[in-house]
């Protein structure tokens, strides 16, 4: 999806926004009413999070180094906590952005890649089905009617039990491996 996605954005394929609007403006909508902003807000900061990614796709050295899902999480918290930093001073927000709000973003995008890669070494240590399972629903992001299918399990309440035992055996590594740390 994520490929087709870039091209289809690349191309100002309006059918893309509309996708990536159905996928993600919940999440940032989620995010913004849980910091102090409105629906409204939320419209305002999704919209900004397009442009600054359409920005960032037209340069000829971009490479997306996350997930489109993390990438437009980690724009529109940088806007979003920009407009609060500037609110005090009724400063009208413009789509301008220097450099040290890229830098921002690719700091956001790196720490989520740290986070990543914990999971990474977190998931190599978790059965194989497990392993199989938590890549199909959150790496793959396949439906849920399809992995049950796929993985056989009778309903969706099965299913959503082995993704809770899969999900403890993660936290358990994540546990030990903070128990090494200290």
């Amino acid at each position: 999806m994520t490929t087709a996605i870039i091209d289809d954005l690349k191309g100002e394929n309006n059918q893309a926004y509309g996708e990536l609007y159905k996928a993600y403006f919940g999440m940032v909508e989620y995010f913004i009413l849980n910091n102090n902003g409105r629906t409204d807000d939320a419209e305002d900061i999704f919209q900004d999070t397009m442009i600054v990614l359409l920005e960032k796709l037209r340069q000829d050295d971009f490479m997306l180094t996350a997930s489109i899902k993390t990438y437009i999480m980690a724009i529109a918290k940088n806007l979003w906590f920009k407009r609060l930093r500037y609110a005090h001073r009724e400063t009208e927000f413009t789509t301008v952005h220097d450099n040290k709000f890229y830098e921002e973003i690719e700091l956001a995008i790196e720490k989520e890649k740290t986070y990543v890669d914990k999971l990474q070494s977190y998931l190599h240590k978790i059965t194989k089905h497990c392993q199989g399972l938590i890549h199909d629903m959150f790496f793959k992001e396949k439906a849920v009617e399809e992995i049950q299918k796929e993985y056989g399990y009778a309903t969706k309440h099965n299913l959503q039990n082995q993704k809770y035992k899969c999900v403890q055996q993660i936290k358990k590594m994540k546990e030990a491996a903070e128990k090494e740390n200290n």
